[in-house]
Formats: C-alpha cells, sequence, structure tokens
C-alpha cells in the first residue's frame, strides 16, 4: 500500500506541472475536467487505502494508535503504515519518512473528497476572471501540500509540506478573489501568507530544539520514547510548537488573518481553506504534542484550553455582529476550531476522539456552507446580507433549505455530524486527564457550553434574516435556476455525509477509542 500513498501524493502534483505545461487556451477549455479526473483518482486511491487499513490483521486491533491501549501508549502516537522510509539528509538524520494511520486517513480521504468536489464544482462555474488552468493546477499544487502533510512522519517534511500549501493558497486569493474589492483581497491574502509564515517559522524553531533534545526528526522515533528530560528545553520547543500550529487553526488571538481571508477568497478557495488547510494545525497538536512532549503538553494544556474556550465565545459573538455571509462562516470555524483546540488540550480520551471528529465534521459542514454562501454570492453578486435581503425562501427555495439543513448541522443538532465532536469534547473537558486542574477544565466547560448557545442563537438568526419574511417586502429576483445540476452533484456528498456520520458516529469512532 506505500505505493498507493506515493501515487496519491505524486499524482496531483505532476498533473499540475502537465497542465501548466499546456497552452493556455487549450488547457483553459479542459482543466476543470483534467483536475476532475486527477483528484478524483486521488480520491479513490485514498479510500483504497481506507479499506486496506481497516482490513482485519491477525491479532493487531487497529485504532489503538489514537488513544492508546493497555500498555500506556499516548494519545497521537504513530503507529506506521503504508511506510515509505528512505534516506534522504544524512548529515541532518532528515529521512524521507512517509506513514498513515487512522489519524491520518480520514483526514487525507476528507481533503481528496474536497479537492474533488471542487475541481467538479468548477465544470459549470468559474470565477470570472476566467485563468481556470492556473486555478485548477493550484489546487492540486494545495492538494499535494496537505495529503503530504498528514502522510509525513518526519519533522522537516512534515515542515516543508506545510510550507507547500501557503503560496498556492495566497494566490488563489489574491488573483481570483472578490473582484468588487482588489485591494481589499490583495491585503486579506498578504495578511494570510505574512501570518502562516510567521507560525511556521517559529514551529520550525519548536522542531529545532525538540532535535537538540531527542536527537532525532522522525515522528515514529519520538512517540516511542516521548522526550521528558531537559524539562526547560521541551517546555520551549511545546510552546513554540503549540504557536505554530495555533496560527494555523486559527485559535484566539492568532485568528485575525482568517475572516478577511475567507470573506475574500472565491468559492472553492472557501471551501479548502475551512474545509483542510484549518486541519494542518489540529493534526499537528495531536500528532506531535501529545505523544512527543507529553509532560510539557500538560503544563501549557490548561493555557491552550483557555485560549480554545476564548475562540469558542469570541468567534460566536462576533458571527452576532456580522452582516456578511462569508464573514459569519469564517467567524463560526474560529468558534468551532476552538472545540477542537478544547477538545485536544483535555488530553483525555474522549476529548482527543472529539476533537478528531470534530475535524472530519467541521470540513464537511463548513464546506457545505461556503459553497451555499458561493451560490447565494453568485446570483446576487455580493455577499452582503443587507443587500441580499430577506425571503430567500422566496426566491431560492432549494438552496435556502440546504443553507437551514447546513446550519443546523454546524449548531451540533443532535442527529447530524456536528453534535458528536463538541459533545465528546465537553465530555473531556469534564474529565481531563490525569494532573491536569479539574477545577480548571469545569469553569472552561461551562463557558464553552454556553458558547454552544450562542451558535445556535447566530445560526438561527441567520436563517430568520435571511431566508424568512413576507416576500410582498421583498420581492422575488428572477433567477435563471434556483439548484443547479452541478450544484447537486457536488454538494450531494456533503448532504449525505453529514447525516451518515451525524447517525452512525462509530464508523470513525470505533477506530479511535474503546469507548
Amino acid at each position: 500500500m506505500n505505493g498507493v500513498l506515493l501515487s496519491i501524493l505524486a499524482l496531483p502534483a505532476l498533473a499540475a506541472l502537465a497542465l501548466w505545461a499546456l497552452p493556455a487556451t487549450a488547457a483553459d477549455r479542459i482543466a476543470a475536467l483534467y483536475g476532475s479526473v486527477i483528484s478524483g483518482l486521488v480520491l479513490v486511491g485514498s479510500v483504497v487505502l481506507w479499506i486496506d487499513y481497516l482490513r482485519p490483521r491477525g491479532p493487531v486491533t487497529l485504532g489503538l494508535d489514537v488513544l492508546g491501549d493497555d500498555r500506556g501508549d499516548l494519545p497521537g502516537r504513530l503507529y506506521g503504515w503504508a511506510e515509505t522510509d528512505l534516506t534522504w539528509i544524512p548529515a541532518l538524520n532528515v529521512r524521507f519518512h512517509l506513514a498513515v494511520d487512522s489519524i491520518s486517513l480520514p483526514l487525507i480521504m476528507l481533503t481528496a473528497l474536497l479537492v474533488f468536489l471542487c475541481c467538479l464544482y468548477s465544470l459549470r462555474i468559474t470565477p470570472r476572471i476566467g485563468r481556470t488552468r492556473s486555478l485548477i493546477a493550484l489546487l492540486l499544487v494545495i492538494e499535494t501540500g496537505v495529503i503530504g502533510t498528514f502522510a509525513a512522519a518526519d519533522l522537516i517534511l512534515f515542515f516543508l509540506f506545510f510550507e507547500v500549501v501557503l503560496i498556492p493558497m495566497w494566490l488563489v486569493i489574491d488573483i481570483w478573489g472578490d473582484h468588487h474589492d482588489p485591494a481589499g483581497r490583495r491585503r486579506a491574502a498578504t495578511t494570510f501568507v505574512l501570518m502562516t509564515v510567521l507560525g511556521s517559522a517559529v514551529m520550525l524553531v519548536g522542531f529545532l530544539l525538540l532535535y537538540r533534545t531527542s536527537g532525532t526528526f522522525d515522528l515514529e522515533l519520538l512517540g516511542q520514547i516521548p522526550v521528558t528530560e531537559s524539562h526547560g528545553t521541551a517546555l520551549a520547543a511545546a510552546i513554540l510548537i503549540a504557536l505554530g500550529l495555533a496560527v494555523k487553526m486559527p485559535l484566539w488571538p492568532l485568528h485575525i488573518w482568517l475572516p478577511d481571508a475567507h470573506a475574500k477568497a472565491p468559492t472553492v478557495g472557501s471551501v479548502l481553506l475551512a474545509g483542510v488547510l484549518l486541519k494542518l494545525g489540529s493534526y499537528g497538536l495531536v500528532r506531535i504534542l501529545l505523544p512527543v512532549l507529553p509532560d510539557a503538553t500538560a503544563t501549557i494544556a490548561p493555557y491552550l484550553a483557555g485560549f480554545s474556550t476564548m475562540a469558542i465565545v469570541a468567534g460566536s459573538l462576533a458571527c452576532l455582529a456580522q452582516t456578511d455571509v462569508k464573514r459569519l462562516i469564517a467567524y463560526s470555524s474560529v468558534g468551532h476550531m476552538g472545540f477542537i483546540g478544547l477538545g485536544i488540550a483535555t488530553m483525555s480520551p474522549e476529548g482527543v476522539a472529539g476533537a478528531l471528529f470534530a475535524n472530519i465534521a467541521h470540513g464537511v459542514i463548513t464546506g457545505l456552507l461556503f459553497f451555499l454562501a458561493g451560490a447565494i454570492k453568485d446570483r446576487h453578486d455580493t455577499s452582503d446580507l443587507r443587500a441580499i435581503g430577506r425571503a430567500l425562501y422566496a426566491r431560492l427555495p432549494r438552496i435556502s433549505g440546504l443553507l437551514t439543513f447546513a446550519c443546523l448541522a454546524s449548531l451540533g443538532l443532535p442527529g447530524l455530524a456536528g453534535f458528536w465532536g463538541e459533545m465528546l469534547a465537553l465530555m473531556g473537558a469534564y474529565r481531563p486527564a490525569d494532573g491536569l486542574p479539574r477545577t480548571t477544565y469545569l469553569v472552561l466547560m461551562v463557558i464553552a457550553g454556553l458558547g454552544t448557545v450562542l451558535t445556535a442563537a447566530y445560526f438561527l438568526r441567520l436563517i430568520r434574516n435571511l431566508c424568512q419574511g413576507d416576500p410582498a417586502e421583498h420581492p422575488a429576483t428572477a433567477f435563471a435556476v434556483d439548484l443547479s445540476r452541478i450544484e447537486l452533484v457536488t454538494w450531494a456528498p456533503l448532504v449525505v455525509l453529514t447525516v451518515v456520520l451525524g447517525l452512525c458516529p462509530w464508523l470513525l469512532l470505533d477506530h479511535w477509542t474503546f469507548l
């Protein structure tokens, strides 16, 4: 299976190079179809990996690699599968080491699915300035960077793939972003790349400190012998790594780049930014901090939990004040990523499982929300709620119905995917890992619980202000089509997954924990 993993990593990068090599005029005509085929093959490959991973293997029980077993294994420890481990830079002890497990494989499948849907969406709906060839090629490069980050089992390799994503997303926002506000989209793109590069630099310093203490960059080895000696150096490394990853998540108060980036990005850019790029930060916290620096992480965990709870409350309050539907969804992502951060900071089986589940659920639901917001913006040429008006049910009944469904899923309605992750994160805060201050976590759990009420308030307010109202006061605008065929085909998998994961959470949870 290591050949399959290498294939889904290399295929989109090589395909992007081949697409750029074609003449621009001819490539623009076939770019979306070409991207759909390539990303579809990557999706098939990721599903094959997952199916083979779940195949019974005698006495080995899959899933213990996440939250440990009775031998005392640590959360997030990597048990490599489908491995490729080659010498790369011997002088620095850096290896080309790829491996996946039950933490990374669902995220790889989510990435492959969302990139495929974005390419499929672009078959009929493209940015006004065109240049489809370059847009699709950049999406494929982003796919390579994200999958590589989730599959990297060496810290330097993790950093390099982490960086591969930044410039393509910067270009996507800067070139294909909001055509009404060129200066605003350029500012949003620049803020995004500067903040994330700064976070990456801080994270790299943490990796170097970790290497100084342990003598290796290999995550598999680091997970087997966690760094416990030289607590001062380990603590400094944990703080730096946590800061760098918190910028990418992003957690309060490092979230300032996110709302503008989402508001100015094209639809496919917003979908990938929320659906997969934010997951690089939360994945890194689980994969690196918890198993490699457990003692240092326990020291900073209450602070991480506090900032995560602040993200929940601040993001929710900001949503109540928004008049732009894309900015509202962006701030809602800050709140949802706060729940993920809180779950990780509990260092408990329930909390970490909730964070991992919420990672997937947020990618599915928020991806759907940004697709819907993009459709509404395309039809009204604005995402300003005041300009769009009310009574959207009368003008776009099918899109309004889907928007209501996605909002209910995002606010955590039981039976839909958004419920389980947040519930388990709160349960983890009620019972944090041994050694963490339980009273502090109980207070944070109550505050985060109030955040769920605020989440329901701003989503229900959005539905009332946008979708409902008297059609006579807001005359129906004549739209050529309510829900187009390509939109239905693109969004249907996300709707189905939202329901399936809500009704059958064991499809993921059984491979992460023995609850």
